[in-house]
C-alpha cells in the first residue's frame, strides 16, 4: 500500500518534484472529506470510506517514515515536509505518533542497529511535533528512556503499575460495618468543642463512648480520628494525652495507626506536617508508645542515613582537594558540567526526614530521653548539621542553664531576655550550680558540637559560664578538688569538642572571639596550646563542613598573600583580620609556612597583623612554636655549616612579632629553655632575636669605635649612642619580657642553661657537626648570653636580681658555671648591692665633704665584696691564692669599664647630635608649632639627662679609682719561697691565664676592659707587677690563643690587642709621654727584687730607646705568629688571624718590612683561597685593600728604633750591645717570601751575614766609648780590628759550605734562638756600666762572694734538673728527641749568651721568650709534616748565629747522649764554671781598664753554662698544653740566682783570662762532641771550628 501511495521516483527526484508531490498528496488525503450532511446516522459506507483515507495518510506518513529509516531520504528533509504536513489537520500529531508506535515496534525487532538509530533520531528531530504526553503513551518506555523523554525505563514501569494497580485492582470498602455518618459527625464535633471551660478529658471520654455505642462506630477509627483533631489542635496537650490513655487499651494498635499516618507521607514529594511530629513526641514523652516500635515506621532507614553521610564526607574532601590542587582550563569545563548535574539531582526533593522531624519535636518538647536515643543510631554530628535540629538544641540548653547563667554568667549590667522553663516534668531539670552542669548540659554541647554556632548567644552564655567556673576554681581552698578537677577538665573538653569548632563555622565573628579569649586567659599555656594543637590537626578532619572550611580558608589565605605588598598592608590585613576571626590556626599555618620561605614578607606580615583578636594573637604564638618545633624541618643548611634559613625567617619574625602585638612569651621562652635542657643550642637563635627587639638589646661584634666608646657610659648614652638601630619605644615590650621571665621563673635558668651549652657546643654536639657550624653555635650561644644577662642587668630591680642569682661560688661549684658567666651574672649585683649600701651610709651619716664619700663607698665596697672574696677562693686550687690575692681576682672580674674611665667624647658627641637636632627642628618651617615644641622639650630633657649620667659616673670613677689606690697594695703577693723574678713570672702567668684571657674575649666592651685594666694597674703603680713582662707575654706568641678563638672570640682579641698596642704605640711615639707614664714607674723595672720597688733607681729602669727596640720585637713577633697562622692552611687559623689583623690595623704593621711581609703573604692566602674557600677569600681581600692604604703609615725600620752606623767591634767575644741589637730582628723579617731555592738562599744569606756583622760591630762598640770610666775602651777596639775582620771571613766562609749543605729548614728552626738573641740585649750593657761606676771598690769583694755562692746553688740546680729531664727524655722516640732537644737547646744557648748583655729586659723577656720557645718545638713537632716550611721564609742573620754557634751545638750534640754521659759533660762544665771564677776574681785586682769586655765574656760563660744544664729540660714537655707550668718553675729557679748576679755584673772584671778560659773550655767540648754528633751536623762542627779558633 504505501508503495502505491509514495512512488520510488519521488525518493529519488525528492528536491526536484518528489517533496510538492508528497505534499500534495497528503493536502488531498486530508482535504477528502466527507460532505456537511452526512451525520452520524450515516451508512455504514461512509464510515469505511473516511476510515480509508484515515489510513491511507498514516501509510503515506509511515512510507516516508521507511524511506528515512533505509537511509534514502535525508533526516532533515522528512522533518521539514512532516513540518509542513502538519499543518493539514489538527489531530496530525496523533496520526504521527501513531506511525512512530508501529515503527517502534518493527525496529526494535530487526538486528540492524543502524535502523533502530535512524528511528531514533526521526523521532528526536520530530519532538517539537508531538507533544511529550501522547509519545509517552505509545512508545515503549526504552525508546522514551533514549530518546530522554524519561529518565529510567524501570521506573517508569513501576509506576504504571502501580497507577494500574490503584485505579483497576485497589477495593473500595465502604461502611463494611453498617456505620452512621452521623454518628462520626457527631464525634468529630465533641472533639473540636471549645476547651477552656470544665469540659475535662474524662467527660468528654464518656460522650465518645455513647457515640460508639449509638451509631456503631469502628473504635480504631475513632481513635484515628481523635489524633487527628489532636494533630489540629496540637496545642492541647493537656487535654489530649489524658484522653488518649484513657481510651486506648493497647499500645501497639496506636503505634500502628501513627505509623500508617506517618506512611502517608513517605511519598516523593510528601512533606510530614510538624503537628504529627508534635503528636507522636508528646505520646513518646509520656511513654504512650515505645520508641522502637515507631522507629521502624519511620524513613529514611538507618543505612541510607550512613551512605548519605560518607557521601557527605567524600564530596567535602574532593572540594578541599579541587580548591588545593591546579586545575587546567579544559578540565574546568568538564567539572562545571558534573557540578551542573549534581545540582540538577539535588534540586529533586528528598523523602522527608521523619527520623529527624520527630527529633526536632522531642527536642522542642524537652525530651531529651528520646532524643537522645534517635541521635544516637545516626552518625556523630549527621543529626545536630541540620539546622532546625541544632536550633531546638540550644533551644533546650538556654532553658537548661538559665538559673546558672544568671547567678554565674551574667556581666554586670547586662540584664538579657529571660528563657521561660518548659512546663513538661519530665524535661532536664534546670542547672543551679556548676556540678549540675555534668548531669545533662555537657553532654548536650558533645552532640552539638561545631553546630552551636547556630546560636551564638549560648556560644557567649557558654563561655560566660566557664570563667564564672575558673573564678571559682582560682579561688578554691582545695577543698573539693577532686571535684573541680573534673569540672575543669569537662570544661576543657567542651572547649575543644564545641566551642573552637563552632568558632570556626562562625563567619567572622570577632565577639565571639574575644569573649572566648576572656575564658582562654584564665587557662595555662600549657593547656591553651594543647587546645590550639587539636584544633588545627584533628578537629578540621572530624565533620565534613570543617573539611570545607578548612580548604576555603587556605584558598583565602592563598590569594591575600600573594597580593600581600608593603604598600597595600591595610587592606591585605583587614582581610587576614576578617579570616583569622574563625580560622587563626589554619591560615597562620598557611603564613608561616610561606614567611619560612620568603623572609621579605615577614615587614609586610608582622603590619598586616594589626586587626587580629586576642585570641588570634595567643594562636599565632602556638603556631610559631609549632613550627619552631617542627621535627621534619632540618635546623641546618645541607652543607651543614649555616643554620637553615627557614630558621632565621622564623625567628626574625618572633622578635617583630613578640616586639609589636601584647602577646605572651612563656610559651616561646619555655621552649628555648626545653630545647637547651635537652642540649639543642639552634633556638638560641630566637632568644637572641627576642631580646634584641623587645629590650632593644643588640649584639654587634662590628661596633664602630664610637659606639664602643658609648657602651661604656650609662643606660642613656648606651641607648643613644651604643647600638646600630635607635632604640625606641622598647619600654612596655621589655617589661613584658621582663615579666614573662620571672612569672614563670625562667630568668636565671636560662642563663645557666646558656652558660653551660657554650661547652656543650663543643663537646656533646660538637662530634657530628661540621667545625664552622660548632663555631657558629658557640658564638650564638655566647652572644646570647651576654645579650640576655645585659638585658636581665638593665631590667630587673635589685631585690629581683639579687633574689635569683646566686652568690659565684654556687653558681660555679654547684651549677657549674663557667667562671666568666658566672661573674658577669654576678657583677650587676655587686654594682646594685654596693651602690644601696653607700646610699645606706650617706643616709645614716650626714655629711657631703667628698672625702667623706669616698669613705664611705670604699666601706660600702668592704661590705659588699668581703664575702665575695671568700667566696672566690674556692674556685681556684690553693697554689693560685700563693701569687695573686682573692680580692684582686674578685676586684678584676666586678669591675667594668664604666667603672674604670668616663666616655667624655661619647657624651659631647651625643650632646652636640641633640643640639644639631635641635637646631634643624627650629630652621624647619613645615613642623606644626606644639609638633616643634614637644619635639625640642624632648631633646632638651635628653640632653639633661645625659650630662647629669656623665656627671654622675665622673664621680663614681673617681670614688672607684680612689678605692683601687687604696687597695692594690694587696693585690699581688710577693712569696719569700721563690726570686723577684719567678715571683713575678708566676704572678703574671696566674694573672692572664685567669683574668686576662677569659675576659678579653668575652665580649667587646670587655677586651676594651682588659686592656685598661692593665694599663690602670701600671698607673697604679701597683707592687710586683711587671708591665712590661705583662705586655710582653701578650705579644710573644698568638698563635695557640688566635687559633683556639671562634670567629666572633677573634674579633674581640683582636680589638683586645689593638687597645694593647694602641697603649705601647703611644708610650713609642714621644719620649716624653714614655717619660712621663712609664720612666719612673715599677711596671718598667728590668733588675727585679722580691722586696720590689724600691723607689726608683734609674738604673734599673727600662729608657725609652730600649723600649723601642723591645716594640720592634713585639711586632716583629706579631707578624712571625701571622704568617704562621696563615700558612698552616688550616680553616680556622687562617679566618681568625685575618680577623685578628684587621682589627689592629690601626696599630699594627707600622715597620715597613714587616708589612711587606704580610702583605706577601695574604696576596697568597687571596690566589690560593679564591675557589676553593671564598669566604676566606672575601676576608683575606678586604684585609689586603685596608693593609695597602695603611702602608703611607709605615716606617722604615731604622726610624721605627734607632740603628746606629757601624763602628769598629771592641773584641772578638763581645756580643752586640748597643741600643740597635735589640731591632735586629728586623733584618731578618721578610717573612711573607714563599720558599726559594738553595743557591739563592746561600748568597742572600751570605750578603746579609756580611752587612750584619759590620752593623754589629760597629753600633757594639759606641757604647763602651762614652760609658767606659777609664777611656780605654777605643784602643782595645783598635787592637782588635784584625781579629773581627779575619772572624767575619772565616765565618763567610763556613756558613757557606753548611748552606750548601743543609736543608733550608735548619735555619728556620734556629730561628727562635736568633729571636731570642735579638730580643734581650737591648740597654743592659749600659746599665751595669752604670752601676759599676757608682759602686765603691770596698764593695766589690762582697759582689764577688754573692756572685760565686749563687753560681753553686745554681750548678746545683741544674744538675738536680739534669736528672730527671733524663728520665723523661727516655719515654720520648729519638727522632722526636734530637728535633725537640736541638730546638730548645739552640734557644736556650741563645738566651745564655744574650743574658750577658745589659739587663734592660732580663726578667721579662727571657721568661716569656722560654715560654714561646717551648710552644713553638710542640707546634713544629706537630706542624712540620703537613706545612714543612711555614717558617721557611724568616732569614737568618748568620752574623748573630756565628756568636751564638758554640753554645748552639754544644747544646745540639748533649741532646743526644744517653744519661750517663750527660752527667759526666755537665759535671765538667759546673767545674770548669767554678775555675773560671776562680780566675776572674785574680785577675780582677789587675786589669780595669778592660771593664765591658770582661763583664760581657763571663756573663756570657755563666749563661751558656746554666742554660746548657737546663735546657734539654726544657724540651721535656709532652703537650703545648702542659708546657708552660713546668717551664715557669725552672725558669724562675734559674732567674734566681741570674737577678743576684745580674747586680754582680756591675762591677770591673778581668777580661782577657776569662777570654782565654772561654776558648779553652769550648776547644774541650767541641773535641768532645764531634765525636758523638749524629748524621747532618758536620758542617755545624766545622763552623763551631772556626768561631773557636778566632777566639
Amino acid at each position: 500500500m504505501a508503495a502505491l501511495v509514495v512512488p520510488a521516483d519521488w525518493i529519488r527526484n525528492w528536491e526536484k518534484s518528489g517533496k510538492n508531490e508528497f505534499l500534495q498528496l497528503c493536502r488531498n488525503l486530508a482535504e477528502s472529506k466527507p460532505s456537511d450532511d452526512v451525520t452520524l446516522r450515516e451508512s455504514s459506507a461512509a464510515t469505511l470510506e473516511r476510515k480509508q483515507e484515515h489510513d491511507d495518510i498514516q501509510a503515506a506518513l509511515y512510507e516516508l517514515a521507511w524511506q528515512v529509516i533505509k537511509g534514502n531520504l535525508k533526516l532533515d528533509q522528512a522533518a521539514s515536509v512532516l513540518n509542513d504536513v502538519m499543518e493539514f489537520r489538527e489531530d496530525m500529531s496523533s496520526i504521527l505518533a501513531d506511525v512512530f508506535c508501529i515503527l517502534d515496534i518493527e525496529t526494535g525487532c530487526l538486528e540492524e542497529k543502524n535502523k533502530r538509530e535512524h528511528f531514533t533520531q526521526l523521532v528526536g528531530a520530530c519532538l517539537v511535533l508531538v507533544p511529550d504526553t501522547v509519545l509517552k503513551e505509545r512508545l515503549d518506555p526504552e525508546t522514551l528512556e533514549s530518546l530522554g523523554l524519561i529518565k529510567q525505563a524501570q521506573q517508569f514501569n513501576q509506576k504504571i503499575v502501580k497507577i494500574k494497580t490503584k485505579l483497576f485492582y485497589k477495593q473500595q470498602k465502604f461502611n463494611l460495618l453498617r456505620e452512621e455518618n452521623e454518628g462520626y459527625a457527631k464525634l468529630i464535633t465533641e472533639l473540636g468543642q471549645d476547651l477552656s471551660g470544665n469540659i475535662t478529658s474524662r467527660l468528654v471520654l464518656e460522650n465518645i463512648k455513647s457515640l460508639i455505642g449509638c451509631f456503631n462506630l469502628d473504635p480504631n477509627r475513632v481513635l484515628d480520628i481523635i489524633l487527628e483533631v489532636y494533630e489540629c489542635r496540637s496545642d492541647q496537650d493537656e487535654f489530649f494525652v489524658p484522653l488518649i490513655k484513657s481510651y486506648m487499651c493497647e499500645a501497639q494498635t496506636l503505634c500502628h495507626i501513627l505509623g500508617f499516618k506517618f506512611k502517608f507521607y513517605q511519598e516523593p514529594n510528601g512533606e510530614t506536617p510538624s503537628s504529627l511530629y508534635h503528636v507522636a513526641a508528646a505520646l513518646l514523652q509520656h511513654n504512650l508508645i515505645e520508641l522502637g516500635d515507631l522507629y521502624v515506621h519511620l524513613l529514611p532507614m538507618d543505612p541510607s542515613i550512613l551512605e548519605e553521610h560518607k557521601r557527605e564526607i567524600t564530596e567535602a574532601k574532593q572540594i578541599a582537594r579541587k580548591l588545593t590542587m591546579v586545575v587546567v582550563p579544559s578540565e574546568k569545563t568538564e567539572e562545571k558540567d558534573k557540578e551542573k548535574e549534581k545540582e540538577e539531582e539535588k534540586n529533586e526533593k528528598p523523602p522527608d526526614n521523619q527520623k529527624l522531624g520527630l527529633l526536632e519535636a522531642l527536642l522542642k518538647i524537652g525530651d531529651w530521653q528520646h532524643a537522645q536515643s534517635i541521635m544516637d543510631q545516626m552518625p556523630s554530628f549527621y543529626a545536630a548539621s541540620h539546622k532546625s535540629i541544632a536550633v531546638a538544641l540550644c533551644q533546650l540548653l538556654h532553658i537548661t542553664i538559665e538559673p546558672l547563667y544568671r547567678r554565674a554568667g551574667v556581666p554586670k549590667g547586662a540584664k538579657g531576655a529571660l528563657n521561660r522553663p518548659l512546663k513538661s516534668k519530665q524535661a532536664p531539670k534546670p542547672a543551679e550550680a556548676f556540678e549540675d552542669l555534668r548531669k545533662e548540659v555537657f553532654t548536650m554541647l558533645c552532640y552539638l558540637g561545631p553546630h552551636l554556632s547556630h546560636d551564638p548567644v549560648l556560644f557567649a552564655k557558654i563561655v560566660r559560664l566557664g570563667k564564672g567556673f575558673m573564678k571559682e576554681y582560682q579561688n578554691d581552698k582545695q577543698e573539693d578538688k577532686d571535684r573541680m578537677d573534673t569540672l575543669l577538665s569537662c570544661f576543657l573538653s567542651i572547649t575543644d569538642q564545641v566551642l573552637l569548632p563552632s568558632l570556626t563555622l562562625m563567619d567572622c565573628n570577632a565577639c565571639m572571639s574575644e569573649e572566648l579569649w576572656g575564658l582562654f586567659k584564665m587557662f595555662p599555656y600549657q593547656h591553651r596550646y594543647r587546645l590550639y594543637g587539636q584544633w588545627k590537626n584533628e578537629t578540621y578532619n572530624s565533620h565534613p563542613l570543617l573539611v570545607k572550611v578548612k580548604a576555603q580558608t587556605v584558598d583565602r589565605a592563598k590569594y591575600i598573600m600573594k597580593r600581600l605588598t608593603k604598600e597595600n598592608v591595610k587592606p591585605s590585613g583587614r582581610q587576614i583580620g576578617k579570616l583569622s576571626h574563625s580560622n587563626p590556626t589554619i591560615l597562620f599555618d598557611y603564613m608561616l609556612s610561606q614567611i619560612q620561605w620568603y623572609d621579605n614578607l615577614i615587614t609586610p606580615v608582622v603590619d598586616s597583623l594589626k586587626y587580629l583578636t586576642s585570641l588570634n594573637y595567643d594562636v599565632l604564638a602556638y603556631c610559631i612554636i609549632e613550627a619552631l618545633a617542627n621535627p621534619e624541618k632540618e635546623k641546618m643548611k645541607h652543607d651543614d655549616t649555616t643554620i637553615s634559613a627557614w630558621l632565621q625567617s622564623l625567628a626574625s619574625l618572633c622578635g617583630s612579632v613578640f616586639r609589636k602585638y601584647p602577646i605572651e612569651l612563656a610559651g616561646l621562652l619555655q621552649y628555648v629553655t626545653n630545647q637547651l635542657k635537652a642540649g639543642k643550642s639552634f633556638d638560641l637563635l630566637i632568644l637572641k632575636e627576642v631580646v634584641q627587639k623587645m629590650a632593644g638589646i643588640e649584639i654587634a661584634d662590628e661596633m664602630t669605635q664610637e659606639q664602643l666608646e658609648a657602651m661604656t657610659g650609662g643606660e642613656q648614652l648606651k641607648a643613644e649612642g651604643g647600638y646600630f638601630g635607635q632604640i625606641r619605644n622598647t619600654k612596655k615590650s621589655s617589661q613584658r619580657l621582663k615579666d614573662a621571665l620571672l612569672d614563670h621563673e625562667l630568668a636565671l635558668p636560662l642563663c645557666l642553661l646558656m652558660a653551660q651549652q657554650r661547652n656543650g657546643v663543643v663537646f656533646l654536639e660538637g662530634g657530628e657537626k661540621h667545625l664552622k657550624l660548632v663555631g657558629k653555635l658557640y658564638d650564638q650561644c655566647h652572644d646570647t648570653l651576654v645579650q640576655f644577662g645585659g638585658f636581665l642587668a638593665s631590667n630587673l630591680s635589685t631585690e629581683d636580681y639579687i633574689k635569683r642569682v646566686p652568690s659565684v661560688d654556687i653558681l660555679c661549684n654547684q651549677f657549674h658555671t663557667p667562671h666568666d658567666a658566672a661573674f658577669f651574672l654576678s657583677r650587676p649585683m655587686y654594682a646594685h648591692q654596693i651602690l644601696s649600701k653607700y646610699d645606706e651610709l650617706k643616709k645614716t651619716e650626714k655629711g657631703n665633704r667628698q672625702q667623706q664619700k669616698v669613705h664611705k663607698y670604699i666601706a660600702a665596697c668592704d661590705l659588699v665584696m668581703a664575702p665575695v672574696h671568700d667566696s672566690v677562693v674556692s674556685l681556684h686550687p690553693p697554689k693560685v691564692w700563693d701569687d695573686i690575692s682573692p680580692q684582686f681576682y674578685a676586684t678584676f672580674w666586678s669591675l667594668t669599664m664604666y667603672d674604670l674611665a668616663v666616655p667624655h667624647n661619647a657624651y659631647n658627641r651625643e650632646v652636640n647630635k641633640l643640639k644639631v637636632q635641635m637646631k634643624a627642628i627650629d630652621e624647619n618651617p613645615e613642623m606644626p608649632p606644639n609638633k616643634k615644641k614637644k619635639e625640642k622639650e624632648r631633646c632638651t630633657a635628653l640632653q639633661d639627662k645625659l650630662q647629669e649620667e656623665e656627671k654622675k659616673q665622673l664621680e663614681h670613677v673617681q670614688r672607684v679609682l680612689q678605692r683601687l689606690k687604696l687597695e692594690k697594695d694587696n693585690w699581688l703577693l710577693a712569696t719569700v719561697c721563690f726570686s723577684a723574678e719567678s715571683t713575678k713570672n708566676e704572678t703574671i702567668t696566674k694573672f692572664l691565664q685567669l683574668c686576662i684571657f677569659p675576659r678579653c674575649i668575652f665580649s667587646a666592651i670587655d677586651a676594651v676592659y682588659c686592656a685598661r685594666f692593665v694599663e690602670l694597674v701600671h698607673q697604679q703603680r701597683t707592687p710586683n707587677f711587671c708591665t712590661l713582662l705583662c705586655y710582653d707575654r701578650v705579644f710573644s706568641d698568638i698563635i695557640y690563643t688566635v687559633a683556639s678563638c671562634t670567629e666572633n672570640e677573634a674579633r674581640r682579641y683582636g680589638r683586645f690587642l689593638c687597645c694593647m698596642l694602641d697603649t705601647v704605640t703611644r708610650w713609642h711615639s714621644d719620649r716624653a709621654i714614655y717619660e712621663k707614664e712609664c720612666g719612673n714607674y715599677p711596671g718598667f723595672l728590668t733588675i727585679l727584687r722580691a722586696t720590689g720597688f724600691d723607689g726608683g733607681n734609674k738604673a734599673d729602669q727600662l729608657d725609652y730607646e730600649n723600649f723601642r727596640h723591645v716594640v720592634h720585637k713585639w711586632h716583629y713577633k706579631l707578624t712571625k705568629a701571622s704568617v704562621h697562622c696563615l700558612e698552616t692552611g688550616e680553616y680556622t687559623h687562617i679566618r681568625n688571624i685575618l680577623i685578628v689583623l684587621t682589627k689592629i690595623l690601626l696599630c699594627y704593621p707600622k715597620v715597613l718590612n714587616l708589612g711587606q711581609a704580610l702583605e706577601r703573604r695574604v696576596h697568597k692566602i687571596c690566589l690560593e683561597e679564591k675557589e676553593k674557600r671564598p669566604d676566606l677569600y672575601a676576608l683575606a681581600m678586604g684585609y689586603s685593600g685596608q693593609l695597602k692604604s695603611r702602608k703611607p703609615y709605615m716606617v722604615p725600620e731604622n726610624e721605627f728604633h734607632h740603628k746606629e752606623l757601624p763602628v769598629r767591634n771592641t773584641g772578638p767575644t763581645t756580643v752586640q750591645n748597643g741600643p740597635g741589637s735589640a731591632g735586629k730582628p728586623a733584618s731578618t723579617t721578610s717573612t711573607g717570601k714563599p720558599e726559594e731555592g738553595a743557591s739563592e738562599e746561600n748568597e742572600k744569606s751570605k750578603e746579609k751575614s756580611q752587612s750584619a756583622a759590620k752593623a754589629a760591630s760597629k753600633t757594639n762598640n759606641t757604647t763602651p766609648k762614652v760609658t767606659t770610666s777609664n777611656g780605654n775602651g777605643a784602643t782595645n777596639s783598635t787592637k782588635l780590628i784584625k781579629e773581627k775582620e779575619d772572624k767575619d771571613k772565616s765565618g763567610k766562609e763556613k756558613n757557606k759550605e753548611k748552606k750548601e749543605k743543609t736543608p733550608a729548614a735548619t735555619p728556620e728552626a734556629k730561628a727562635p734562638g736568633k729571636e731570642k738573641q735579638k730580643e734581650e740585649r737591648p740597654g743592659k750593657e749600659e746599665k751595669t756600666r752604670e752601676t759599676k761606676e757608682k759602686t765603691p771598690k770596698s764593695e766589690k769583694e762582697k759582689f764577688k762572694k754573692d756572685e760565686k755562692a749563687s753560681k753553686d746553688d745554681k750548678a746545683k740546680a741544674s744538675g738536680g734538673e739534669l736528672k730527671s729531664s733524663a728520665e723523661k727524655e727516655r719515654e720520648k722516640e729519638p727522632s722526636k728527641e734530637r728535633d725537640v732537644a736541638k730546638e730548645a737547646k739552640t734557644k736556650e744557648s741563645s738566651k745564655g749568651e744574650k743574658a750577658a748583655v745589659a739587663g734592660s729586659l732580663k726578667s721579662p723577656v727571657p721568661r716569656s721568650e722560654s715560654s714561646e720557645s717551648e710552644r713553638e718545638q710542640k707546634r713544629r713537632k706537630l706542624d712540620t709534616h703537613p706545612s714543612p716550611s711555614h717558617s721557611s721564609t724568616v732569614k737568618d742573620n748568620l752574623n748573630e748565629l756565628k756568636d751564638s754557634a758554640t753554645k748552639h751545638y754544644t747544646n745540639h750534640s748533649t741532646a743526644t747522649l744517653s744519661k750517663s754521659k750527660e752527667r759526666e759533660v755537665d759535671k765538667k762544665d759546673m767545674e770548669k764554671s767554678r775555675d773560671r771564677s776562680r780566675e776572674r776574681e785574680k785577675k780582677e785586682r789587675k786589669r780595669d781598664h778592660s771593664n765591658s769586655d770582661r763583664e760581657v765574656a763571663q756573663e756570657l760563660k755563666r749563661r751558656k753554662d746554666e742554660n746548657g744544664t737546663s735546657s734539654s729540660k726544657h724540651s721535656k714537655s709532652e703537650s703545648p698544653s702542659n708546657s708552660p707550668q713546668p717551664n715557669e718553675k725552672e725558669k724562675s729557679k734559674s732567674s734566681k740566682s741570674s737577678s743576684k748576679e745580674k747586680s754582680d755584673s756591675a762591677k770591673p772584671e778581668k777580661g782577657s783570662s776569662g777570654g782565654k778560659k772561654e776558648s779553652r773550655h769550648d776547644k774541650e767540648k767541641a773535641e768532645k762532641k764531634e765525636k758523638r754528633e749524629s748524621t747532618g751536623a758536620k758542617e755545624d762542627k766545622k763552623h763551631h771550628k772556626s768561631s773557636d779558633k778566632h777566639r
